[in-house]
């Protein structure tokens, strides 16, 4: 698979997820599928540029409490980028962790 389509592949991969935590988790909101797509597309060039600021220590790969903390702040701040995005800090954290094991589950290339 080429890297575009890769990168494709996973947004629409990561919107269907947002969309599922958003009804399966309390505290977030996620309105329709277009409203997800674009906020898992911002989720990771914030996770990018701060990994790429702060170094990989800070990535959630590295499955630290840093890095958990770190993408439940990138979930937060999606919203005040986003519209059709709600997320209180409590909903953050729960986001974070139910990505967390789905992304344990499912590893992919591309993060």
């Amino acid at each position: 698979m080429s890297g575009w389509l890769g990168a494709v592949i996973r947004f629409i991969i990561s919107a269907f997820v947002l969309l599922g935590i958003g009804i399966l988790v309390p505290g977030i909101e996620v309105f329709g599928f277009t409203n997800a797509l674009i906020a898992s597309i911002i989720i990771a060039l914030l996770g990018y540029a701060i990994e790429s600021l702060a170094g990989e220590d800070i990535s959630p790969q590295g499955r630290g409490l840093v890095g958990f903390i770190t993408s439940a702040v990138v979930i937060y701040l999606t919203q005040y980028i986003t519209a059709g995005i709600n997320v209180s800090i409590l909903g953050a954290f729960l986001a974070a962790l139910a990505i967390g094991i789905i992304d344990s589950l499912i590893p992919t290339e591309l993060r």
